[in-house]
């Protein structure tokens, strides 16, 4: 089974303080069952390439309803 990640940044962000605009991605993407690794400065999910795509969507727009001024994202090994 091919894998991806995806790592995401959404600010503006204070370490240690997340607001809620940075929880509501989190959140989102654990609604889709992942289980998010949040870090000091991003938080990263791993799965299939189609579910993470998929979350991406929902991370965003989640994120940017909740107020986010950017989202920076990265996703690797997204291979099929």
């Amino acid at each position: 089974m091919n894998t991806c990640s995806a790592e995401f940044l959404v600010e503006p962000f204070e370490v240690g303080k997340p607001g809620p605009h940075v929880m509501a991605a989190v959140d989102a993407v654990r609604e889709m069952g992942f289980d998010p690794v949040v870090g000091p400065f991003g938080t990263t999910i791993e799965g299939s390439p189609e579910r993470v795509i998929a979350a991406v969507k929902q991370l965003l727009d989640a994120a940017t309803a909740a107020g986010a001024s950017r989202v920076s994202l990265q996703i690797d090994t997204c291979g099929r």
